[in-house]
């Protein structure tokens, strides 16, 4: 019986932080700090209300984030990044350092694709 080996490492990574909605959430949550469902909701207006539940559940299970229910009337409930999530920031920022540098250039070929017969 042959090992199977996957071919790309970080497909593991890609799939867990890069699903749709993931990283704006979490993006939202590093920046802004402790949100509740609303606030997250606002920041991300395109997002619908069962794919953010759906989300931040997931969010929640993998550790990334953590959810503090507070028994008020009315319920209070509150997301925040956690330190496992927050050790994404180095990813965040090589990403928007490679986006500053190199969209334009995507958008050039993109136009050039376009453009060729």
């Amino acid at each position: 019986m042959s090992e199977t080996i996957d071919p790309c490492p970080i497909s593991p990574v890609v799939d867990l932080v890069f699903s749709r909605w993931t990283t704006p959430i979490l993006w939202v949550l590093r920046e802004h700090g402790r949100q509740r469902f609303n606030q997250v909701q606002r920041r991300l207006p395109a997002i619908t209300s069962k794919v953010l539940t759906q989300r931040l559940r997931q969010l929640e299970r993998d550790g990334l984030i953590s959810r503090t229910h507070y028994p008020e009337i009315p319920p209070r409930v509150e997301y925040e990044i956690t330190e496992l999530g927050r050790s994404l920031s180095p990813v965040f920022a090589a990403l928007t350092a490679w986006s500053d540098a190199h969209l334009s250039e995507v958008a050039a070929a993109r136009r050039r694709y376009a453009d060729s017969p």
